[in-house]
């Protein structure tokens, strides 16, 4: 059969549609109830259950995952890449204490590539069942002559809901508040610009190059999967800042949350803080990662500017009563997460500083 016109200028909608077939398998293990309609519409349909709220507030997220993109391409492996996405936009909406309802992704590329196209989708399959969240719909836009040959570019939106009354917006927090520090799994999905320009190009290391302070190759430590803390932070927030305590205007346990991504503990904390409020971070208060040591030492990054970059392996972090800090650290342990005590707040002007 002779190929379409539009094919021979490098847009295959035959392979588009054929590689598409498989979605509704993918989609269907990301189901929740309120999914309505099938894929491949317009748009995705959503029906919000209004009985389960007073006053529903949806919040939503956009974001992608940055030059991590370059370590896929490189090591050819594409399923991190989905998961990674879902979990950050996961993350920058449960600091508000909303719950995922559903995702939808933006892949362009090049030239479709089917077997790549497919280990995506099911990144993003298995970690909106992991969030119980649904893959409701997405764009996949093929421009020939827009990106390099085997390269595509990756975007998401999600959308949640919390109660308003649950809102967790740091108005609440005050001097002598803990800080509470979640492990993260390595960069997640920020600083990886620097990392590469120290790995590849200061150290001329390969994405397999084996690593013996990591006992794992370069490339394999960098593709580490985001972290979500999702499922944690609803389970947190039901414990400590239950419906009741909320109605009957006390203070709440868990009063700030913050997703240390780009911008590292000095840009991320201050979003939540009040103006007459200032985190201190103590360095050394948690474990450290071996692949921030290496950074440092061998990318001879200054210390300051290493806590604006990197997580330093902080994913989230809580600030919290005093009195409940103990119990929150203990429950947090419990659900086989680690975290530590790594700093307070105190009087200032809004900022945070790493000592």
């Amino acid at each position: 059969m002779k190929q379409k016109a539009y094919a021979r200028a490098g847009v295959d909608i035959d392979l588009g549609n054929k590689v598409k077939a498989a979605l509704p398998r993918l989609l269907a293990s990301t189901h929740r109830p309120e999914v309505l309609g099938s894929v491949g519409g317009f748009g995705g349909l959503f029906e919000l259950n209004v009985r389960r709220y007073r006053q529903p507030v949806l919040v939503s997220s956009v974001d992608g995952v940055g030059t991590k993109l370059k370590l896929a391409f490189a090591l050819d492996r594409h399923d991190t890449i989905g998961q990674d996405l879902v979990n950050h936009c996961v993350n920058d909406i449960a600091v508000l204490g909303a719950e995922p309802l559903f995702f939808l992704d933006y892949l362009g590329t090049g030239k479709l590539e089917p077997r790549v196209f497919r280990a995506i989708l099911e990144g993003f399959a298995l970690a909106c069942a992991q969030n119980h969240c649904s893959l409701i719909g997405g764009e996949t836009a093929q421009m020939p002559g827009f990106y390099q040959p085997g390269e595509y570019d990756l975007s998401g939106t999600i959308v949640g809901v919390v109660e308003k009354s649950r809102i967790v917006d740091g108005k609440a927090i005050r001097p002598g508040d803990r800080v509470v520090g979640l492990a993260s799994s390595g960069l997640h999905t920020n600083g990886y610009s620097l990392a590469r320009k120290i790995f590849f190009e200061q150290l001329k290391l390969k994405p397999g190059s084996h690593v013996p302070e990591l006992r794992n190759s370069i490339g394999a430590e960098l593709l580490k999967v985001h972290v979500s803390y999702g499922l944690l932070i609803r389970k947190l927030l039901d414990k400590f800042n239950p419906a009741a305590r909320t109605s009957r205007g006390a203070a709440p346990a868990i009063k700030g949350l913050a997703h240390i991504t780009g911008g590292g503990f000095v840009d991320n904390i201050p979003r939540v803080l009040p103006r007459n409020c200032d985190v201190v971070i103590r360095k050394g208060s948690w474990d450290a990662l071996p692949i921030f040591e290496l950074i440092r030492t061998r990318g001879r990054v200054p210390e300051r500017e290493l806590y604006q970059v990197f997580n330093m392996g902080i994913g989230m972090t809580l600030i919290v009563a005093p009195d409940e800090a103990e119990a929150i650290l203990g429950f947090t342990r419990a659900q086989g997460q680690r975290a530590w005590l790594i700093g307070e707040v105190t009087r200032g002007h809004g900022k945070a500083r790493v000592e």
